[in-house]
Order: C-alpha cells, then structure tokens, then sequence
C-alpha cells in the first residue's frame, strides 16, 4: 500500500519484448497489483511475462489486437473489481520511470486531485530527446485537447503516465472511451463532464530507443476529428442536457 491506499499499475503491452520485463521488475514495492493486458503480441512478450514469478502480476491477454486504450480499460475494469483504491497507467515500452511513480500518485493519494498526468512540455528542459514532429503533434493536440475536454490548464494530453482515483473511474462509462491510442484525450473529456479535478505533474521524457507504435499524420487526423465531436458532445451534456450547468469540483 502507498499512504494507505491499494496501489494498481495498469500495463498495456504490444509487442514490447525489449522492455517489458524491466518495467515489471523495477515497480516500487508498495505497489500491490500489476496487470498487464497483452494485446495481442505477436513477439515474445507473452512468454516473457509468463516467465516472471510475481504475486502481484496479472496477466490478460486479448487474442485480438483490440487497441492501446482497449489494453488500458482491461485493466482499468479488472482493478476496478478487485477494489484497488488508485489505478495507475505504466506503458510496457519502458517510457515512464517506475521511480517517479510516487509524485504521479501523490495528487490522488493526498485527496488534491481526482486525477494526475504526467506532463513533458511546460518545462522546457524536460523535452529532451522527444523529436521535433513529436514536440509539435503534441503542442497542436494539447490546444486541441484543452478545448475539447475545457480543461485549460493541462499539458501534453498525450502523455500516457496517469492516476485515476477508484471514486472518479466509477463515475466514467467505461464502455463509451476510445479504445485507441486516442484514449488520454478522449477520456479527458469524459472526465471533465464527471467533473473531476486534474493535475499535471510535471518530468522529463524517456526515450531508450524504442519505436513509436503511433503513425503520427493519420493520428492528428483522427484525433482532430475525435476532439471536435468530443467537444461538441461535452457542450451538449454540460449545457443543455444538464441544464444547471457542470457538476460541482
């Protein structure tokens, strides 16, 4: 447990041979469960993790590739059973330091926030090693984002490192969230409409030399698309279907 609260780490994982058994191995001790949703790999990720003698580990495996975000709501729903107090999301490609996860769990834990993401671009330095096309898909989609989901203040919505608190996930429709790589900014949106609060907690970006699995043209395309409809649809639930206005933070 972390300050008395039942710690779960969510770990989507697509082909992630290279890095997914440090990332299991290097997870801080006072986390109390790990799932890992397997989807779909076709290397030796599933043998890899199947090789790894935890009591913590849970493996789920989709015999379909279903999508990043389908591996993160997996996971999200069977932490979600098993009670856990805090669910954090850990990427399996080795991009976010098990070190830092204490000050991505911190807001939540501390009762400050709802709901904490990890945040590489508001200082400059911690951009270091992130490539130019990718700095800017992620300044374009953090406006984008900021506009769709009216959260003004966050920052790098692509950023995968979160915390959601059990209280705020049982207000989110699950089954209604983007089960692409879209999933971050998506459920931003959903969450600003439960009203709850987000955080940014600012670190550095990781890259070991790993491969995006993301085809970053096609990817603003179709977020830029998600993001309108998103917003268009937050307008309506917050504004007309409920006419009071937002729910209360």
């Amino acid at each position: 447990m972390y300050k008395g609260k039942k710690v779960a780490v969510v770990v989507p994982a697509h082909n992630e041979e290279p890095f997914i058994a440090e990332v299991i191995e290097t997870m801080p001790s006072f986390v109390d469960k790990i799932y890992v949703a397997n989807d779909a790999s076709t290397d030796s990720t599933g043998n890899i993790l199947s090789n790894i003698a935890s009591d913590k580990l849970v493996i789920m495996t989709h015999k379909q590739r279903m999508g990043a975000g389908a591996a993160m709501l997996s996971g999200y729903k069977r932490a979600w059973a098993d009670k856990m107090d805090v669910i954090a999301i850990m990427a399996g490609d080795g991009q976010m330091d098990p070190a830092i996860l204490d000050r991505i769990l911190d807001p939540v834990v501390e009762g400050k926030a709802d709901y904490s993401k990890g945040d590489r671009l508001s200082l400059p330095h911690h951009k270091k090693g992130m490539s130019a096309w990718r700095a800017f898909g992620n300044f374009l989609l953090t406006y984008l984002t900021r506009i769709a989901s009216g959260y003004w203040h966050i920052s790098d919505p692509q950023n995968g490192y979160t915390v959601i608190s059990r209280g705020v996930l049982e207000r989110v429709d699950l089954n209604n969230v983007e089960m692409g790589f879209a999933f971050e900014n998506d459920l931003l949106v959903k969450l600003h409409v439960c009203g709850a609060k987000v955080v940014n907690v600012p670190h550095p970006a990781r890259y070991r030399g790993e491969h995006s699995k993301i085809k970053y043209p096609h990817f603003m395309a179709t977020t830029s698309w998600l993001l309108l409809k998103d917003f268009l649809w937050r307008l309506w639930v917050e504004y007309i279907k409920r006419p009071s206005g937002k729910m209360q933070r």
